[in-house]
């Protein structure tokens, strides 16, 4: 048996409850993992109310993407890894990867072996957010040295890896936060911060390749507001929400690309990111951790907005 936060319904995060639950086992391919941080993303709670990845879930659900632990056990045919690797990663998205829990099965190579020079609660702060980061900029924007590259609500858990990962590709990187997080956002790269509070982006940017919106189009319209930015041709990446037919009409009047964007599961980017964290490239901000019986105020303290960087939940090791 192992401890679990499970949920049995959708609502709020009092529906967040500790039980005993069964092990999982690793089936051929697959590797157990002690389970020493999970992450927490804004992808969790808007599942648990009945958002977000919801419709793919069955109850009783363990919530959860981001981990990082430590090999307890491997399945037949795994050749990667070994009980004691220290390794992290975001398994099974957007398929339930129970991440809230003292052991996580998942195939071996959707596992990296976590960056040496972080603790495991920096680790767990990374796979989520750093991934969604790098496979919108690397995979689907393609982004290349001298382009110009628009990032909002470049302060919370995808954005301040977005403009570590826009920097490294050689872009010149603007990016949108409240004042008080302009200083840290120039130390990690950028070199245009908009205050979102007090000055409209479209109306102080223009001539952008690329637009990661963080925000969505439902709040403040702020993709539609992205298509006025870009330069004929530039590419609008939706993370939330997608991308609707008004959106899409709006890029092609004016002559722009709009994609939605979904992360996936990549051992190998992990392992790359993992090069660049232990190469002092790229910094990883953990606002606050809570223990795991706490999830729910984690929950509580992720909703209620204006983070910056990432929440992790924390088990024995």
């Amino acid at each position: 048996m192992m401890r679990a936060v499970t949920i049995k319904e959708f609502g709020g995060p009092d529906v967040l409850t500790v039980e005993d639950v069964a092990r999982p086992e690793p089936l051929p391919t697959e590797v157990l993992v002690r389970v020493h941080a999970a992450g927490v993303n804004p992808v969790d709670w808007k599942t648990r109310v009945g958002h977000g990845m919801a419709g793919l879930q069955t109850f009783p659900l363990i919530l959860g993407w981001d981990v990082s632990g430590v090999v307890e056990k491997v399945g037949f045919g795994v050749t990667t890894l070994v009980p004691g690797d220290e390794v992290y990663a975001m398994p099974w998205f957007p398929r339930a990867a129970g991440a809230y829990a003292e052991y996580v099965t998942a195939p071996a190579r959707q596992w990296a072996r976590k960056p040496a020079t972080l603790d495991h609660v920096h680790a767990a702060a990374v796979p989520l957010a750093a991934l969604t980061a790098w496979q919108a900029l690397v995979d689907t924007a393609r982004v290349q040295a001298g382009q110009r590259v628009l990032i909002t609500a470049a302060a919370g858990g995808v954005g301040h890896f977005a403009v570590q990962f826009a920097w490294h590709l050689g872009a010149h990187v603007i990016a949108t936060a409240s004042a008080a997080r302009h200083p840290w956002l120039r130390e990690l790269g950028a070199e245009e911060v908009i205050d979102y509070t007090a000055t409209r982006f479209e109306q102080a940017v223009k001539d952008v390749d690329v637009v990661i919106d963080l925000v969505g189009d439902g709040q403040d319209r702020t993709g539609t507001r992205s298509i006025e930015v870009l330069r004929p041709g530039g590419l609008l990446v939706a993370v939330p929400g997608g991308v609707s037919p008004e959106l899409v009409r709006a890029a092609e009047v004016a002559g722009v690309r709009a994609t939605p964007f979904l992360v996936e599961p990549d051992g190998p980017a992990l392992t790359t990111i993992a090069g660049l964290i232990d190469e002092g490239q790229v910094a990883v901000e953990v606002a606050e951790t809570f223990p795991l019986d706490q999830a729910g105020a984690a929950h509580a303290r992720g909703e209620a907005g204006r983070t910056r960087g990432k929440l992790v939940l924390t088990l024995a090791g």
